[in-house]
């Protein structure tokens, strides 16, 4: 990826814009509470969207050739795979790569070229208890960038995949100086950023200013609007994410911050092409919430100048 900004583009024709079964609802592979993914997929390419995320392993169908056939009938394409990973723990490191291999090997067959890898959450996700402490010891921190480096290596070389880590609420991975621990301790040849924008509004960091001075670790997007009033809620009561998402953490644009608009002319000036993944968490929600919110979403974005742009074959 080059480095040099390019001059500013009145329209970012180097962000492609696509979206992701979160935005469905969607947070494991199997739930009562989620739509079948052949809706999603339905809904999706309704909605005017030309690519997507593969999203939690095992929700889409993981044989390549069945994938491929439900993406071709509807005109889609994957932008990348999901995975989660906990690279602080050493003791799991096995159990983790055997899980990123095969999202690896699904993501390459469909044709993608980015892995974004999500920080498991130290709070439960439908519960909100805590399940290890919310702060890595030093010991876990001198390792985290090295793992995510050894990671990044192999997903390069056996499968030519990009891993990119992904700030996530709750996780060890949330607020902007661990965000910048994390590229400062990694090479950026093996591990950059998913900048996702509402986990970053989350922990308290500025998207705009990480794009400024790490835009060059910058190789994937999430995009995606908190509501500033819940986010005084998670701070007062000390809400787990799962308990913000229910109280309606994620809105569509322009209702939160941060501002759509801004972000995307900030990665419109970076020398790069970079996939932009709309992701407004909804779980749980009803069946029909899901759509009308993804069309108004889409035309919004577009009028910010973020559409579903061409992408080379290779997608990189």
């Amino acid at each position: 990826m080059a480095t040099a900004p390019s001059p500013f583009r009145t329209v970012a024709g180097n962000l492609c814009l696509g979206s992701a079964p979160d935005s469905w609802g969607v947070w494991f592979p199997e739930d009562e509470h989620q739509v079948p993914c052949t809706r999603f997929l339905d809904e999706l390419a309704q909605a005017g969207y030309t690519w997507l995320e593969l999203g939690p392993y095992g929700y889409l169908p993981t044989d390549s050739a069945v994938l491929a056939e439900e993406l071709a009938v509807r005109g889609l394409h994957v932008s990348g795979g999901t995975a989660f990973g906990g690279l602080h723990r050493p003791e799991t490191w096995d159990e983790m790569l055997a899980h990123v291999r095969k999202v690896a090997e699904l993501t390459s067959a469909a044709g993608a070229r980015h892995l974004v890898l999500i920080p498991p959450m130290y709070r439960d996700e439908k519960t909100g208890d805590f399940t290890e402490p919310p702060e890595l010891t030093a010991e876990q921190w001198a390792g985290f960038g090295r793992n995510a480096d050894r990671l990044g290596k192999l997903l390069l070389d056996e499968y030519d995949i990009r891993l990119v880590l992904h700030p996530h609420a709750d996780s060890h991975i949330q607020t902007q100086p661990e965000i910048e621990r994390l590229l400062n301790e990694s090479d950026s040849r093996y591990t950059n950023l998913c900048l996702d924008t509402g986990h970053v509004a989350y922990g308290g960091g500025d998207n705009l200013d990480l794009v400024r001075r790490f835009g060059e670790r910058v190789g994937y997007v999430h995009i995606k609007q908190m509501d500033p009033a819940v986010l005084a809620q998670v701070a007062a009561e000390n809400l787990s994410f799962g308990e913000a998402v229910k109280r309606g953490v994620c809105v569509s644009p322009p209702e939160g911050v941060p501002d759509p608009a801004d972000v995307v002319d900030a990665l419109s000036r970076l020398d790069a092409e970079l996939f932009v993944i709309v992701e407004q968490d909804l779980y749980p929600c009803a069946p029909e919430v899901p759509l009308p919110i993804a069309v108004r979403t889409r035309e919004h974005l577009a009028g910010c100048g973020l559409t579903g742009t061409r992408r080379p074959d290779d997608n990189r």
